[in-house]
């Protein structure tokens, strides 16, 4: 963490979607390096996500608007003026975006719109990070990993709402904040691409873990949809650090860095979703998994792959837990928020994360 703290310390960072499961981790990583942390967002989904129970709208600015409200958003950028700013707030459901495909859109590609227009309008300099997902590819179920220059696109409605998402990002970073042009406009934008992302207070819908963790804490079978797909797993903390790392290097070089950038895992943790969840019921110590897949679900990728090279290379980024590791993290959170101070669970988890990043 050191390697990037002085570049947020004592500065403004905005985070959109700060009430959700990375934005709440995110807030956190920022307040421990001493930034002066404002989120932007809808209500938590629910009474037990990691924002509400680390009781993070106590520790830092906490505005609740809808990222499509451009107005309120506006108003909340001129009120804040933020050194960095952090993009998560989307729709980030698969399965979701086929029953509200227009409302995905509409927050994921014109929300991203109004959080560029924003930062474009304003009067000092910005780091912007625009998060989306290794979803945004066109994705050819092929064995190697994708790269950042690969075809984008999406079958369903959300994978293609990201694709749509890093076109146009790329089209304003080109057309209105080119980085050869920095020292005229001051703005610096790059997008980022992380895999499955697991981790501690995620209480989504649809999500394995959080499937797998309520079904197990009511006793019940885990029922899976599509066991043999094939996902790169990875804590919460891996892209996170990757995203912090890479705005600090944009803070200090935006022509070098501002463009699309993969944060994903090491190849070991390139998994099927059975076998995350055979693993989650033995690292729990109960529960049973139960294939509950017909055929006729909803279509979603199959394999899905990230290459790392660039990050890894170019920032010096690197995987640090493989997947055991990955579990046992995610897993130690939901066998403890009942019973620790959540805060503390979740720096104690990030402090061990660097640890171990050190030693590897």
């Amino acid at each position: 963490m050191a390697a990037f703290s002085d570049a947020f310390k004592g500065k403004t960072v905005l985070v959109t979607g700060h009430t959700g499961f990375k934005g709440s981790w995110l807030c956190i990583m920022l307040m421990e390096v001493g930034a002066r942390v404002v989120g932007y967002a809808l209500e938590p989904y629910t009474a037990r996500d990691n924002f509400v129970l680390a009781d993070l709208s106590s520790k830092m600015k906490d505005i609740r608007g809808d990222i499509r409200d451009q107005v309120l958003l506006k108003k909340t950028f001129n009120e804040v003026k933020p050194d960095f700013v952090f993009h998560l707030a989307a729709q980030p459901i698969v399965r979701l975006s086929y029953e509200i495909p227009r409302e995905t859109y509409e927050i994921n590609v014109m929300g991203t719109l109004n959080v560029l227009e924003c930062v474009r309008a304003s009067q000092k300099p910005v780091t912007a990070v625009m998060i989306t997902t290794d979803k945004c590819y066109e994705n050819r179920e092929q064995l190697w990993g994708y790269r950042e220059n690969d075809a984008l696109g999406g079958y369903d409605p959300y994978s293609s709402s990201k694709g749509c998402a890093e076109i146009l990002i790329s089209s304003w970073r080109n057309s209105f904040m080119n980085p050869l042009e920095h020292p005229a406009h001051g703005k610096a934008v790059a997008s980022v691409r992380a895999g499955n992302v697991i981790g501690g207070g995620d209480w989504a819908k649809d999500r394995i873990i959080p499937d797998c963790i309520r079904a197990i804490e009511a006793n019940k079978p885990i029922e899976i949809r599509s066991p043999w797909a094939i996902r790169p797993w990875e804590h919460v903390l891996e892209p996170l650090s990757g995203y912090l790392q890479l705005a600090a290097r944009m803070s200090e070089d935006p022509v070098s860095y501002c463009e699309a950038w993969n944060f994903g895992p090491n190849l070991e943790s390139v998994i099927t979703v059975k076998d995350m969840a055979e693993r989650i019921v033995a690292l729990y110590g109960k529960g049973e998994v139960k294939d509950i897949s017909t055929g006729s679900e909803p279509h979603e990728a199959k394999l899905l792959n990230l290459d790392i090279s660039k990050a890894v290379f170019r920032l010096g980024w690197k995987p640090v837990l493989d997947i055991q590791k990955t579990l046992e993290l995610t897993v130690d959170w939901y066998k403890n928020y009942g019973n620790q101070e959540v805060y503390t669970l979740c720096t104690d988890q990030i402090r061990n994360f660097y640890e171990a990043g050190d030693k590897a």
